[in-house]
């Protein structure tokens, strides 16, 4: 972090040197955009405060519009500059409470490295400033460039970084998702645009914000979306989100060829964890089973919580061709025993403590052999689940198979451990 940011600051000192002082126009000019940077952040100070509360991870800042306009019409320290004004006033204004300095001091650093490398595009290919050049394609061809370019050094950056401080460098985590990028190319084109119009005349620029503010309206609805999905202990999908896809993705079978399956898991004797080390292990403890489900399955399967510590998930396009239920137990099993085979580590203040032991019941049933719709395979799938809790617990139940009688007063009699808390030491 320190890096980039030293090396930004070196790039903008060595580019003011060779460029000599600034002329008055470039000056007006760069003021003309900072402000309008700094009037924006104004106007949308409160939605963008929500945007940073409910936001996971990377997300897209809207003032590139600003940012990407100075690196297209202005040279490269001028860019810079504005770059680091425009951010840090936003900063001040809107993260400040949530962001610690250094982290923005970084981010703000990515942007000017990212405005620089667009207005080298800039000057190297339409000779500068965004009117210079008397071709009409040759302009066009170094503004795509130049979006190319910064939104490539940003994410690159910001990933970089990422990277290097995460124990698992995992790609789908360092770089922003699908949605996000889209979104900042769509800003940088909307910054192109921005820069065309100040060419053209300034004052058109006005017809400018009205579209920006709703664009951060829409994306603030997006994300509010996003997050009332998704379970805040467990990063899954709550049990409304994933009924309602689940049911979408049911209809898409209808259509499709290859079975669907519902598995319900159940952790066991989860309430020991919590009576004996109190519920913030416990939400370390789903937290771990949550990652364990969704790398025992594939990133199409809908994995969700359903509360307390019960977990559903719906697997599509199984490779079913007798629909006898092997694949499914297949996939039930392995989640089995990748949960019985978690270590979750935890300070504490006496010490780190690692909960071991943990071990889970799994039901499940087979679309269409088991069900027409969700509510019948959910039904199924639950029944499988007491069947294997009746059996000892640590163990997998289909619909399409037939539990054998348990005497529910006898002893469990399931693998080894599976009727006993889970162990900490």
């Amino acid at each position: 972090m320190l890096l980039v940011e030293f090396t930004a600051l070196a790039l903008v000192a060595l580019q003011f040197a060779a460029h000599g002082p600034t002329s008055l126009p470039d000056f007006r000019l760069a003021a003309l955009i900072t402000v309008l940077g700094i009037v924006h952040t104004e106007i949308s100070l409160g939605v963008e405060r929500v945007r940073r509360r409910v936001s996971d991870g990377n997300y897209v800042d809207l003032t590139s519009v600003w940012t990407f306009a100075g690196a297209v019409l202005l040279t490269a320290p001028q860019a810079g500059v504005v770059a680091a004004v425009v951010s840090g006033h936003l900063w001040w204004r809107a993260w400040r409470l949530r962001t610690p300095l250094f982290r923005h001091a970084f981010t703000a650093s990515t942007i000017v490295l990212s405005c620089l490398a667009a207005s080298g595009v800039m000057s190297s290919i339409a000779g500068g400033a965004l009117g210079t050049a008397d071709d009409g394609n040759l302009r066009l061809a170094a503004l795509v460039l130049a979006v190319l370019v910064y939104t490539t050094v940003n994410s690159c950056l910001v990933a970089g970084a990422i990277a290097v401080s995460s124990p698992q460098f995992d790609p789908t985590k360092v770089f922003a998702s699908w949605e996000e990028n889209v979104l900042e190319i769509g800003t940088l084109s909307l910054g192109a645009l921005t820069a065309v119009v100040l060419v053209v005349n300034p004052w058109l620029v006005l017809f400018v914000l009205p579209p920006l503010l709703v664009l951060h309206r829409a994306v603030l609805v997006r994300q509010l979306e996003a997050a009332a999905s998704t379970d805040g202990k467990t990063g899954l999908l709550t049990a409304a989100a994933w009924h309602t896809q689940a049911e979408r993705e049911l209809r898409r079978a209808e259509r499709r060829e290859g079975p669907r399956a519902v598995l319900v898991v159940d952790l066991d004797h989860f309430k020991a964890v919590n009576d004996t080390h109190g519920h913030l292990a416990g939400d370390q403890v789903l937290a771990a089973v949550a990652d364990a489900l969704r790398s025992e399955v594939r990133d199409r399967d809908l994995v969700g919580r359903f509360g307390g510590e019960e977990f559903v998930v719906l697997l599509g396009g199984l490779d079913e061709p007798g629909g006898d239920g092997r694949g499914l137990e297949a996939v039930a099993e392995r989640i089995r025993r990748r949960i019985a085979s978690l270590r979750v580590e935890m300070p504490t203040a006496d010490g780190p403590l690692t909960v071991a032991g943990l071990s889970a019941s799994v039901g499940g049933s087979l679309y269409p052999g088991d069900g027409g719709d969700l509510r019948t395979l959910l039904h199924v799938a639950d029944t499988a689940l007491y069947a294997a809790k009746r059996a000892g617990r640590n163990a997998v139940r289909l619909g399409v198979q037939v539990p054998a009688q348990v005497d529910p007063l006898a002893e469990p009699v399931g693998p080894r451990g599976s009727g006993e808390p889970p162990a900490a030491y």
